[in-house]
């Protein structure tokens, strides 16, 4: 597997690809890979004739205090775990090389971003867009592959595409899972043994939101109640927010007629973990 690391080395590999007509997928990652990132390689697989991903830990997108400097890295480890899945060009770039200046620019999608995990991490949409814009610029692929654990992100990045006329398309995939539910997450390595237990918490609580909406709840409010009275009863969980909303323009929904997504933010010891469930009303 190629490894680059600067902007003119990625663009000059993307002209060679260019020529020989091949589809092109990117997973773009913040690195400390896991089941989920692989997931996303071999869906690209599927859906292109080559996969390319990038390590980039993105400094925009920390506001202060956030864990930005205790972010896990080993670029060597992910490297070989994006070989052996079957990537063939890796883009790991140095903050200079995304950011040799200050950026002048600002990427805003407020109708989306500022809501959910928006409210409180203030900026965080910004820098997530900023950068992606950049790699997609920098690599232009056909697709880009995204998971739905963090589905307010892959929705603003689907829109922010879309407003500018990117011929990218934007994928979705499932979010991957532990065993025992909890979603596979770079943070996840954070937990003590005890806070790993506790943060199930979030995976039961979407279960009993789905089984609610099966069984005929169509309250907004009632099914946040109850999503939350559920962290409550976890003594090393404390909700940061819970919400039943539109999948696609992540407005909150009164009532609920024909899907909602459940997503949740909980804070397990210091470790900040979110989740979320698309539930179809039959």
């Amino acid at each position: 597997m190629l490894v680059i690391s600067t902007v003119n080395g990625a663009r000059a590999r993307r002209a060679e690809l260019a020529c020989t007509g091949r589809r092109l997928a990117f997973v773009p990652t913040m690195g400390a890979l896991h089941e989920g990132h692989l997931a996303l390689v071999r869906r690209g697989l599927g859906l292109a004739d080559e996969v390319w991903a990038s390590v980039f830990v993105n400094p925009t997108q920390f506001a202060p205090g956030e864990d930005f400097d205790r972010y896990p890295r080993d670029l060597e480890r992910d490297r070989g775990l994006l070989e052996k899945a079957g990537a063939t060009m890796l883009f790991a770039p140095s903050t200079k090389e995304i950011y040799p200046r200050p950026s002048a620019t600002v990427l805003d999608v407020p109708q989306l971003a500022d809501g959910l995990c928006g409210a409180f991490r203030p900026g965080h949409f910004q820098g997530v867009a900023l950068v992606v814009a950049k790699l997609l610029n920098i690599v232009q692929p056909h697709i880009a592959l995204f998971g739905a654990k963090d589905w307010q992100q892959a929705v603003v990045i689907r829109r922010m595409a879309a407003d500018l006329c990117s011929p990218v398309r934007i994928e979705i995939c499932p979010t991957e899972r532990e065993e025992d539910g909890l979603a596979r997450s770079s943070r996840n390595a954070y937990l003590a043994p005890e806070e790993r237990r506790a943060a199930t918490v979030l995976h039961r609580t979407l279960e009993l939101a789905t089984a609610a909406v099966r069984a005929g709840e169509r309250s907004g409010a009632a099914l946040e109640a109850k999503a939350a009275a559920e962290v409550a009863g976890e003594p090393l969980a404390r909700l940061q927010y819970v919400a039943a909303v539109d999948p696609e323009r992540l407005t909150p929904l009164a009532t609920i007629s024909n899907h909602v997504l459940v997503a949740l933010a909980v804070h397990v010891g210091a470790t900040r973990l979110i989740d979320n469930v698309l539930v179809e009303v039959s």
